[in-house]
């Protein structure tokens, strides 16, 4: 078990911050299909497209102008 909160941290995004090319596809798709549900909040939508980018941003894939 770790024991600092920096060693933690570390082991966290070895887990799941992985830069696989499977994963960049995924999170791509997940934009690529992302879409406003009238039943919720702008607030919400705005928070999770936000999160789908800063989630692309964590594994390097830049959006270009043409997508």
């Amino acid at each position: 078990m770790e024991k600092t909160s920096s060693a933690l941290w570390k082991m966290l995004e070895t887990l799941y911050l992985t830069k696989s090319l499977a994963n960049r596809l995924v999170l791509k798709q997940r934009l690529f299909t992302f879409c406003m549900n009238k039943f919720k909040l702008l607030r919400d939508h705005i928070s999770q497209f936000i999160n789908l980018l800063n989630g692309l941003k964590n594994v390097e894939v830049n959006i270009d102008a043409k997508d």
